[in-house]
């Protein structure tokens, strides 16, 4: 019941496809009555849970659909596909994507651990790495639908509105996929901060020696500790960041050469070989056939 009460709120406050933003600091809804097929995206540290319908995400290859029945746990800045296959008119999908504050969900890892609350093990068919899914248990599911009940009264927003949040990400920390997050946001993630780093310099050259500075380790040992907690190698991972950046400015409407200097090339001729190579279109035949819209969550 209370995910339709959930559906039904959003539906609600809802009345246009894309993102709708609650004013609540970090919390979008959104909706879509139409296919859309998957596009490049970033996730950045969320989670995002469907309440009617099914979405699709695309990561190193791997291809995962989520519905109502479990939602997905990202902990750290991904580059994606992103899509929704079969929304419809008929049968509209409607979901959150709610920020995960490092700040807050640091916090809360380390008292959960300091109180030595035991972490849920991984459900089996977990993907290995990247992003996590976990059913919605009675926790999160109450957490969510007492945070969007806020969006009918101003007040309560301003006033409950991070408390609510707080509680929301306590949930998902003690879900099925709290492990993984916790692992992501406790004390001493060093792959965490270097992924954040990465994420948040894009116009800056970056390189392996560098990111493996940073986090404390030899080339070889960082290397190793990336890929198993990206799927990627740093190299890869930082291309993907950019291209998938650069492509969703390119679908806003951002010119080429603009999105290309906005994400670190120098080089526009190397950023179309590059973008080509990757998504099988040049940057031009990219921003022709795209439509903005809900693809980046």
């Amino acid at each position: 019941m209370s995910k339709q009460q959930i559906t039904t709120l959003i539906a609600r406050h809802v009345t246009q496809d894309g993102l709708t933003d609650t004013r609540i600091p970090g919390v979008q809804l959104f909706r879509a009555t139409a296919p859309i097929p998957c596009a490049p995206a970033v996730y950045e540290p969320s989670v995002i849970a469907i309440t009617q319908g099914s979405k699709e995400a695309i990561l190193d290859g791997q291809r995962f659909v989520y519905d109502n029945s479990r939602y997905l746990c990202c902990p750290m800045s991904m580059p994606v596909k992103a899509g929704t296959p079969t929304a419809s008119p008929d049968t509209p999908l409607f979901g959150v994507y709610i920020v995960l504050s490092p700040r807050v969900m640091t916090e809360l890892a380390v008292a959960l651990d300091t109180a030595g609350v035991p972490v849920s093990t991984l459900p089996t068919g977990s993907p290995a790495q990247g992003v996590r899914f976990a059913q919605w248990d009675a926790g999160f599911t109450d957490a969510l639908l007492r945070l969007l009940q806020l969006m009918d009264n101003e007040a309560d927003k301003a006033v409950l509105g991070e408390t609510r949040l707080r509680e929301l990400c306590y949930a998902v920390l003690k879900g099925e996929a709290g492990l993984y997050a916790r692992q992501a946001f406790g004390a001493g993630n060093a792959i965490a901060r270097s992924i954040a780093h990465v994420s948040s310099n894009l116009t800056e050259a970056i390189s392996i020696d560098d990111m493996a500075a940073r986090a404390g380790m030899s080339r070889a040992v960082f290397h190793r500790k990336f890929k198993h907690a990206t799927t990627m190698s740093p190299i890869q991972f930082v291309k993907s960041m950019r291209l998938n950046n650069a492509a969703m400015k390119i679908a806003g409407g951002t010119t080429i050469n603009q999105a290309a200097l906005d994400v670190g090339y120098i080089s526009t001729s190397q950023f179309s070989r590059e973008f080509k190579r990757m998504y099988g279109q040049s940057p031009r035949q990219w921003g022709d056939t795209q439509q903005v819209g809900e693809t980046g969550h």
